[in-house]
C-alpha cells in the first residue's frame, strides 16, 4: 500500500484517530471540544494521555510558557479562540503546574477500559472550565471519586509504565507537540498538530486527493537549508 492509496482509496482510508493529548495543555481541551464537528460520525478515537514535558525533553524544545511574550500571547489568544467559539474556559490559578496526577488518572481509566470522551471530559473540564490544578487535593480527590478511580491508583507501576510506553510511542511515531492526531497504519506518518491542524485532519479523512497530491509531497520533502549555527554572525561596529 502506498501512500497515495491510503490517502485516496475509500478501501483503505482510515475510519480511527490515535489523539494524543496533555491536560497541561489549553490547545488540548480547545480541540477536544471540535472534535465531534470535526471527525466523521463513525470515527473511533483512541485517547492517548503523554506527557508534553517529555517530549519537548525529547525534541530539545521549549514550551510556549517558558517564553515570556509566547506565554502571554499564548494565553490571550487561547481566551480569544474560547470566546470566538462560545466555549467555556476558565484559567488555572497558575500554569505551568504538574499534569503527572490528570495524565495518571487518564491512564487509569485506559487500563480499565474506560477512557472514552465522556470520561476524558471532566479531566479536562477540571482544569479548563473549573480552574482546578491537581495539586489541589480536595478537587483532585473529588475528579477521582467521580470518576471512579482511587487516587492510590495512581501510584501503581502498571499505570507509571504506560503513560511511559505511550511517551516512547509518541516519540516513535514523530509527535512533538500537543495535540497531535495520527492515522493509525498510515504509511506516511502524517502528523495533525494542534488546534489549527484540526481542518486539515476532516479533509484527510474526507480522503481529500490534495494529500496524495505532487504539491503536498513536495511541501513535506522540502530540503533544509542553512541552520542557526550556519548562519553568518553580523559584523561588528
Amino acid at each position: 500500500m502506498t501512500a497515495a492509496d491510503f490517502a485516496t482509496d475509500p478501501a483503505v482510508a482510515p475510519a480511527a484517530v490515535d489523539w494524543y493529548f496533555d491536560p497541561i495543555s489549553p490547545f488540548s481541551y480547545l480541540a477536544f471540544e471540535r472534535l465531534p464537528q470535526v471527525l466523521p460520525a463513525a470515527t473511533r478515537v483512541r485517547y492517548v494521555p503523554v506527557l508534553f514535558a517529555g517530549l519537548l525533553r525529547h525534541w530539545g524544545n521549549v514550551g510556549p510558557a517558558e517564553i515570556p511574550p509566547k506565554r502571554r500571547f499564548t494565553f490571550e489568544h487561547v481566551a480569544w479562540i474560547a470566546h470566538r467559539d462560545e466555549v467555556p474556559l476558565a484559567m488555572p490559578a497558575a500554569h505551568p503546574f504538574n499534569p503527572l496526577p490528570l495524565l495518571r488518572l487518564a491512564v487509569a481509566l485506559e487500563l480499565e477500559g474506560r477512557l472514552s470522551r465522556e470520561t476524558l471530559a471532566p479531566l479536562l473540564h477540571f482544569v479548563w472550565r473549573h480552574g482546578h490544578v491537581p495539586q489541589r487535593q480536595a478537587e483532585f480527590a473529588a475528579l477521582c471519586g467521580a470518576l471512579g478511580v482511587p487516587a492510590a491508583a495512581l501510584a501503581r507501576e502498571p499505570v507509571k509504565a504506560r503513560l511511559r510506553e505511550h511517551g516512547d510511542e509518541a516519540v516513535a511515531r514523530g509527535v512533538f507537540g500537543v495535540p497531535t492526531a495520527v492515522l493509525p497504519g498510515d504509511p506516511a506518518g502524517q502528523l495533525f498538530w494542534g488546534l489549527d491542524a484540526l481542518d486539515m485532519l476532516a479533509a484527510r479523512l474526507r480522503r481529500d486527493p490534495f494529500f496524495a497530491s505532487g504539491a503536498f509531497r513536495a511541501a513535506g520533502a522540502l530540503p533544509p537549508g542553512e541552520g542557526r549555527a550556519d548562519a553568518p554572525k553580523p559584523a561588528g561596529p
